[in-house]
């Protein structure tokens, strides 16, 4: 395994472990991995020198951070555990009442990296750095975080902490490649870290999926690029994948990590649905990219031409969409009406 030079107090994979999957109705896991495949995965994780976890209070509504930490047990003290907050009232004292609670479920007195899971869309950043200062100051968290954030907004929201904001988690792979106009750029230069989630584009990129293989849960449905369009775009990007991992004995999913990471202040955080699939991440990590083969695969990404998926445009709403969209309000709405009785609730 390789490992972030930083200066961060625990070291920092670049392969991490993302857990949205864990405890999660989006991924269609079911109950068996939920109370036990997840734990397999996340153990055999650290055994092989993975140190980044990655969470969410969002995840299964805190059911993912309560999984992981039962997982991790007593090697929650040696690896770097990041999660994130939903920032529906952008108050600091909800703020760190956020962060207590996900410590609770996760088991720790103090979490390694605390982030804000979305920019707030009408309100700025001070009141929530206010809160994540005061939680720095008490020790609660280590490092502050951002999610999704622009490099305008990344560096606002420093300004407003007073200190640095080490990360940014940000979707980066070789259908996502806007990280590299900016973020990385700018994190290379400061010491800072891309987190890159969907490293593999939902899986996307293993290949599996060109093969006629239909996608199998919400997240892959609610994707146009797993649509009849996505798949025959991304043909040629999966046939130069494969010509790669050919020349390394390996699959195009380790060649697309590798490729991800190739990036110096980059690091992935690929899901697992196996021990298997985590082994295979791993090794990733050891393979190194010749310069003509790592432009190659940005060539044939340039070459595709995606349909619209995220910041580029609308896609189609599907069925799979509408099933997540309708969790994700669920939540909200939920966590909205607790911080509004937390906020006015009397203090002692």
């Amino acid at each position: 395994m390789r490992y972030l030079d930083i200066g961060t107090t625990k070291k920092i994979s670049k392969i991490g472990l993302g857990t949205w999957q864990f405890g999660s109705g989006e991924w269609g896991y079911g109950e068996p991995y939920a109370e036990r495949g997840a734990t397999d995965v996340a153990r055999r994780a650290v055994e092989l020198g993975v140190t980044l976890f990655d969470t969410a209070e969002i995840y299964g509504s805190g059911r993912s951070e309560r999984i992981l930490g039962r997982a991790l047990g007593q090697n929650r003290a040696d690896v770097f555990i990041a999660t994130k907050m939903f920032p529906v009232v952008p108050s600091a004292w909800l703020v760190e009442q956020r962060a207590l609670a996900s410590a609770v479920r996760l088991g720790v007195s103090r979490l390694d990296l605390y982030q804000v899971h979305f920019p707030h869309p009408l309100v700025r950043d001070p009141p929530i750095m206010r809160g994540m200062r005061s939680l720095q100051q008490a020790g609660t968290i280590g490092e502050v975080g951002v999610s999704n954030y622009s490099l305008a907004r990344w560096r606002s929201a420093e300004r407003a902490l007073g200190s640095r904001i080490l990360a940014n988690q940000v979707e980066y792979s070789l259908v996502c490649r806007s990280p590299e106009r900016e973020l990385l750029p700018f994190a290379q230069t400061h010491g800072r870290v891309v987190i890159a989630f969907s490293p593999l584009a939902h899986g996307l990129l293993s290949g599996r999926y060109h093969g006629g293989s239909p996608p199998g849960n919400d997240v892959r449905a609610a994707s146009p690029l797993f649509g009849p369009e996505g798949l025959e775009h991304t043909r040629d990007l999966i046939s130069a994948l494969r010509e790669v991992a050919d020349a390394h004995s390996a699959t195009p999913a380790q060649i697309a990590l590798a490729w991800t990471i190739h990036h110096p202040a980059a690091v992935a955080i690929p899901g697992a649905s196996s021990v298997e699939q985590m082994e295979s991440n791993v090794a990733a990590a050891e393979i190194t990219l010749a310069d003509d083969e790592y432009q190659a695969l940005g060539l044939a990404s340039a070459r595709a031409r995606l349909p619209a998926s995220s910041p580029a445009g609308r896609p189609r709403r599907t069925l799979g969409e509408l099933r997540h969209s309708a969790r994700c309000a669920r939540y909200v709405a939920s966590t909205a009406w607790s911080d509004y009785k937390l906020a006015h609730a009397p203090r002692i």
